[in-house]
């Protein structure tokens, strides 16, 4: 390796004694130039060509130039002598450039640079060597996209139709372009696989690359999946780009047909709607047929209105059960298929029970009740007292023996379809026994006051319904209860009314009972009445008593008071400890002669009632004006 000096700037010469990337050394055997064999740069980037010399001992390089070759001429772009660079070519002026290694560099390559440089340098004496680099250009290309035949394919097809069109733009160099079925390539076939590909150079130098695939396809394409590949090279490796994978529609002929009855529930019942459904396997579906056949010597087939294989029955009947009959004719095959279903719709009718209702009975005689119905199967009979009574017994009849008038009521019977959830009817009967009334009350003696107001109870059950009177006028209330009346009767108690008591009678149609209640002054020891029948007295009497008592009480207490303040009085008169004198009232506070007179002053606190009753009490009145203060002298 030696350096070289040139215009004062250091250029550093690379000399090694063997040829760097695999390149041969061109020209005189004294100066070796090692280049690579190949370079590659994306369109519009910066290009870089290393040229790499030796040269013997202390030797120094006179001058370097690069060349394109185009054809089998030569053309100078760019050179250096002395330290002085040159640019020669219009073509690449203002795009090249020689670093301080000896790189050319060409900026915003176009596919035009796709060519052949060459670096050639001389040393004198010691001759000229040069060496060559292809430069690659490359631009990738575009996402392949696809477009598939939307139009349909027939298998019975005599040509082989197109599957799909591929197109991939702006590529350089020109992109190759493989076709896939379900992942796998295909390859062209001259009977059932055909690819013809295009290739066109747009006016920028950039290629677009066009495939149209061409296939047999059979009924189990219907599902398979399609798509192109685009592969290009690029720095020395392959490179690839894939479309959308797709799927290509395929006509085929029916071959199986298939009529199925969909219904909410696995057994059909009255009242359902049911949806009859024709499909076959062929693309188009064919035009279906459905059709009644009708039962009888020589069967009949009625065709119903339908569409696209589809019929719907609304709130099916029995009538509707029967065998259902799909057609269809393939044009293709020129084939005539048919499938059949038997629709069976299950029912519950003529429910009906007997004897019929309603029904009279008289207590103590015997009734037998029967269900009865029609069905598609088999049927479950249930009874019950009330719909939602509890259960009496199964089966169609149903024995009342020595009925009572709690043997009333209506009496349900439930049927059901075996077997199918949800088909059940039900249907009552009044049953309606008549008796006499029967009175529930038990008291017959119930205490009460003289004066006071008593409530009494009677109550009756039987049918018909019956009426509650009573012996004697008062207000009364009645109360219904389906067969049963409660009467309630409040009267005020009267000598007259506790000799004769009172008598409630309750009647229909049937007969009458009657009950006696009978009235008994009440003892201290007499215990409240209980049970049906029921009085009710007014303390209002024993109220007023009370009050007279306390009144009583409160005027003994204040003659006591007053009596025991005279006595007190009368006691320090007799020591002659208070002087009497009744001239008026005296003030004990003065200080002057009379400080030995003693006045005490006697004021009412007694309210205006209780002054009332003591002036009562002691037969005096008093003037008006001698109600308020009374002052008693006791000087004397």
């Amino acid at each position: 390796m030696a350096l070289s000096w040139a215009a004062g700037s250091p250029r550093l010469l690379l000399g090694w004694g063997l040829l760097l990337w695999g390149a041969t050394a061109v020209g005189a055997s004294k100066v070796e130039v090692s280049m690579l064999e190949m370079v590659e740069v994306e369109l519009g980037q910066t290009a870089r060509i290393p040229c790499n010399f030796s040269l013997p001992g202390e030797s120094h390089y006179a001058y370097i130039n690069w060349f394109y070759i185009d054809k089998h001429s030569r053309t100078k772009i760019y050179y250096m002598v002395r330290g002085q660079e040159f640019e020669v070519d219009p073509e690449y002026k203002g795009r090249v450039a020689m670093e301080n290694d000896f790189t050319l560099t060409i900026s915003r390559v176009t596919l035009q640079d796709a060519r052949t440089f060459v670096c050639q340098v001389g040393a004198g004496s010691l001759g000229v060597g040069e060496n060559r680099t292809k430069l690659h250009i490359y631009k990738t290309p575009e996402p392949p996209e696809i477009q598939v035949n939307d139009a349909g394919i027939p298998v019975t097809s005599k040509e082989i139709p197109k599957i799909a069109v591929c197109v991939s733009k702006n590529g350089f160099p020109a992109p190759n372009i493989t076709w896939y079925k379900n992942g796998s390539p295909l390859w062209q076939d001259d009977t059932q696989v055909s690819i013809l590909s295009t290739l066109i150079k747009e006016s920028s130098g950039l290629y677009t690359v066009s495939s149209n695939l061409f296939a047999r396809v059979s009924r189990e394409d219907r599902q398979s999946r399609f798509h192109c590949e685009v592969s290009y090279r690029l720095l020395g490796t392959d490179q690839t780009a894939s479309s959308e994978k797709v799927n290509v529609t395929v006509f085929y002929s029916t071959e199986n047909l298939s009529l199925m009855i969909q219904s909410p529930q696995p057994q059909v019942r009255e009242g359902d709607d049911v949806t009859l459904r024709c499909e076959g396997d062929g693309n188009p579906p064919p035009e279906y047929n459905l059709l009644k056949v009708q039962e009888g010597a020589q069967p009949e087939e009625r065709d119903l209105p339908s569409s696209n294989g589809v019929l719907i029955l609304r709130k099916v009947k029995k009538e509707d059960s029967g065998q259902y009959l799909c057609r269809t004719f393939d044009l293709d095959s020129m084939m005539k298929l048919e499938d059949t279903v038997e629709l069976s719709v299950n029912y519950l009718e003529g429910l009906k029970i007997t004897p019929e209702g309603p029904i009279q009975l008289q207590q103590g005689e015997v009734v037998t009740l029967t269900c009865d119905a029609r069905g598609s199967k088999p049927l479950e009979f249930r009874w019950k007292k009330e719909k939602k009574g509890k259960l009496l017994r199964s089966g169609k009849q149903l024995k009342l023996n020595n009925v009572t008038l709690e043997s009333s009521g209506n009496y349900s019977c439930e049927v059901a379809v075996t077997g199918v959830p949800g088909l059940s009817r039900s249907k009552q009967v009044n049953v309606a026994v008549h008796t006499k009334p029967h009175i529930s009350s038990k008291d017959s003696l119930v205490p009460v006051q003289q004066n006071e107001l008593v409530t009494l109870m009677c109550k009756a059950a039987a049918l018909p319904e019956p009426t509650i009177t009573w012996s004697i006028n008062g207000k009364v209330q009645n109360h219904t209860d389906h067969h049963r009346v409660i009467s309630n009767l409040t009267v005020q108690v009267t000598s007259k009314l506790l000799q004769s008591g009172v008598t409630c009678t309750a009647t229909n149609e049937v007969g009458n009972s009657s009950h006696h209640i009978t009235l008994q002054l009440r003892t201290t020891t007499t215990p409240p009445p209980s049970g049906n029948t029921t009085a009710e007295p007014i303390k209002k009497e024993q109220k007023t008593q009370e009050s007279k008592g306390v009144i009583i009480v409160a005027v003994i207490v204040c003659i006591l008071v007053i009596a025991v303040l005279g006595a007190v009085l009368y006691f320090l008169h007799k020591k002659g400890k208070i002087p009497c004198n009744r001239t008026g009232k005296q003030d004990i506070t003065r200080p002057d002669a009379r400080k030995d007179e003693i006045v005490v002053e006697v004021k009412s606190d007694k309210l205006p009632e209780e002054t009332g009753l003591l002036q009562g009490a002691n037969s005096e009145k008093r003037p008006a004006g001698d109600q308020a203060e009374k002052y008693i002298d006791l000087r004397n």
